[in-house]
């Protein structure tokens, strides 16, 4: 009796996700992740520590008493200097006798001055915002950062998909599968259970990351990221979905896992594009806005433009659809590929033949 296609989905994810948590690699992968999220934001708070200032008189230490900054008293000029000969302190800050600033004092270094000492001690003017945005630069760089690495792991997790296509072609498992199930249900049930593997990690991810946090002593970060989810995740599977397609063609054309790196090469440089475009374009409101509609960078874009309120809501929602369109047409494009192609044997295939050669 022959499965439906759901039933023939179902067993292909199943297989897909049994496969990959048996690997060494799959483990060592996301442990590396895992890790490499504790080293970012634990580390620095580790190995960084309080800049050393010798003060002289009440007013220098008044003034560099809201800075992250060690102060040690001294009497002196002299006192400061042979401190700061012997590498105890950074810095020096004392009375200035000519009184050529408005603090009335100066600061003293060995070589070179302490930049955040200096900055401490200058007068900034007072900065009045008619129109105050919710969120700072900072902010707004940190959750650029993390949604952009979020979705380069998500998409480069469809590479996956590519290898066991051409794995199964190579070993000629593939032969044994499209006599008991269609195509079309192969095709959807690797998509569907690569998915949920790289859904699994990034909610794994996520229980994590508030732990690493706090950790580090980085807890506002969270909630900076946190009221841009609920968009980001809709776009993240969309764009998946999206690149599974690719990812999904890229592994039928082929016949060996020696071609897996040129037949894969423009679907990683699609995956790169989104997290490269805002890290680098995200104050440019031009392009912000243009990439927040274009599907192969809208994951990302949007979400950012949402979150720092240069985006409404319908304008998401009309990116979401365009976004979602854009996964149906690749999905029924692929279907095609995958059909003419999956049997194919030899050189690789070019998508153009593989159409020509497939029934549906």
């Amino acid at each position: 009796m022959a499965l439906s296609f759901t039933a023939a989905t179902k067993l292909i994810a199943e297989r897909e996700i049994r496969t990959y948590v048996r690997t060494k690699g799959f483990w060592i992968s996301f442990g590396i992740t895992i890790v490499a999220l504790f080293a970012m934001t634990v580390l620095p708070s580790i190995f960084s520590s309080p800049t050393k200032v010798a003060v002289v008189g009440s007013e220098a230490k008044a003034a560099l008493s809201a800075g992250d900054f060690e102060l040690r008293e001294v009497a002196d000029l002299a006192a400061a200097e042979e401190l700061l000969r012997s590498e105890d302190v950074s810095a020096a800050v004392v009375p200035d006798p000519q009184e050529r600033t408005p603090s009335g004092l100066r600061v003293v270094a060995l070589e070179n001055a302490d930049t955040e000492v200096v900055v401490a001690l200058a007068q900034v003017p007072p900065v009045d915002l008619i129109a105050p945005g919710e969120i700072s630069g900072g902010q707004q760089q940190a959750v650029v950062t993390v949604f952009g690495l979020m979705f380069l792991m998500f998409g480069m997790g469809g590479m996956a998909i590519a290898q066991s296509t051409v794995s199964e072609k190579q070993t000629r498992i593939v032969e044994i599968l499209v006599s008991t199930i269609p195509v079309r249900a192969l095709l959807a049930g690797k998509i569907v259970g690569n998915a949920v593997l790289t859904i699994g990690q990034l909610v794994v991810l996520a229980a994590v990351a508030p732990i690493a946090l706090k950790i580090g002593g980085q807890d506002e970060l969270l909630g900076v990221v946190a009221p841009a989810i609920g968009w980001f995740i809709p776009f993240l599977i969309l764009g998946f979905v999206l690149l599974a397609g690719m990812w999904a063609m890229a592994g039928a054309l082929i016949s060996r896992q020696e071609d897996l790196g040129s037949s894969t090469g423009s679907v990683v440089m699609l995956v790169m594009l989104p997290y490269f475009g805002v890290l680098f374009l995200f104050q440019n409101k031009l392009a912000m806005t243009i990439m927040s509609y274009v599907p192969f960078t809208s994951p990302v874009a949007m979400p950012l433009r949402v979150f720092s309120g240069e985006a409404a809501p319908w304008e998401a929602l009309v990116s979401l659809a365009l976004l979602a369109g854009a996964g149906v047409l690749m999905l029924l494009f692929a279907s095609k590929v995958f059909t003419g192609s999956l049997l194919h044997t030899g050189g690789k295939l070019k998508i153009k033949q593989a159409l020509a050669t497939s029934k549906g």
